[in-house]
């Protein structure tokens, strides 16, 4: 596999997207295409996950047996020995002894950095608190692509909770790499942080939507932050009564471009509703279809021998 610059050759932890470069990331989309993985018959993982998860965990899952390995799953560590106190070093210290490699989800920031730190095997961030979720985004990217047929001269408008919103923090960054115009639309208090926002614009969402290619929603990241109630309340209550544009109906969908591919990492709340399922510009569940065989290339990579 031929990885490009910056490389991530085998035997090598996955914790964020600055990692890969344009070059990568197309060498990755080759493999992805040609479904170029090998087998890893007698490999192991294990999907360690302080946080619920449904697509990460299962895709992860389902990409490793496919691959012909083995998972450990330990789902939010109820019935593990963090529920006695075992630090998350000594954690990943124990299972590096078992493992050829353990995809891990954390609700703190650093959490792959500091497994990675200590660990013996490589380290997948399946996404860590608010701050990177870098397979989710290359799954994002991927099928951007796939819409597409390409991604550069794509205009991508972001919307939702981006202050908190992992998935977004990743793929801007890889967007970056492209020739894009990234545009934004949040509520004041979640917006984009300031180091992704120089890359982007920010907009309302009736000014731009018959000019947007891409449309990528996310939901109110409730769980990191509970200091903005009084936005979530009425968001919860009743989306369309709320004090800014969040969540696209089928008025929108009416007024958006014909080709308009919409996007969403799930779960979703009501920012999408149900009748939006059947418009063929509805690209959501073709991007977790498409979020296993990126996974599969992925684990590939770090588990083939050189």
């Amino acid at each position: 596999m031929t990885w490009g610059h910056p490389r991530v050759p085998h035997g090598q932890s996955i914790l964020s997207v600055s990692q890969y470069g344009r070059t990568a990331v197309e060498d990755l989309f080759d493999v992805i295409d040609r479904k170029d993985w090998g087998d890893c018959t007698g490999k192991i993982i294990a999907n360690l996950f302080y946080e619920p998860s449904t697509r990460t965990s299962s895709s992860f899952h389902a990409a490793m047996l496919k691959l012909g390995g083995n998972v450990i799953p330990i789902n939010e560590v109820t019935y593990s020995s963090v529920s006695k106190g075992e630090t998350l070093e000594d954690t990943i210290r124990t299972l590096g002894c078992y493992v050829d490699a353990i995809v891990l989800r954390h609700p703190d920031d650093d959490a792959a950095l500091v497994a990675h730190k200590v660990s013996s095997v490589p380290i997948v961030n399946a996404g860590c608190g608010s701050g990177e979720h870098p397979t989710q985004a290359l799954l994002d990217l991927y099928t951007i692509y796939k819409e597409n047929h390409t991604i550069d001269g794509l205009t991508v408008t972001l919307m939702g909770d981006l202050r908190y919103g992992r998935t977004v923090h990743s793929l801007v960054q890889l967007l970056g790499y492209f020739n894009v115009k990234i545009q934004f639309v949040s509520p004041p208090d979640l917006r984009i942080p300031g180091k992704y926002a120089k890359m982007g614009t920010i907009v309302e969402l009736n000014d731009v939507l018959s000019t947007t290619d891409v449309l990528y929603l996310t939901r109110v990241q409730k769980e990191r932050h509970t200091d903005h109630a009084s936005i979530f309340e009425p968001l919860e209550a009743d989306y369309a009564a709320a004090p800014f544009s969040y969540g696209i109906t089928e008025e929108h969908m009416a007024s958006a471009k014909r080709g308009l591919t919409l996007m969403h990492p799930l779960p979703r709340l009501s920012e999408i509703p149900k009748e939006i399922d059947s418009d063929p510009r509805a690209a959501y569940f073709r991007q977790v279809r498409y979020g296993l065989d990126v996974r599969m290339a992925l684990l590939s990579g770090i588990l083939q021998e050189d």
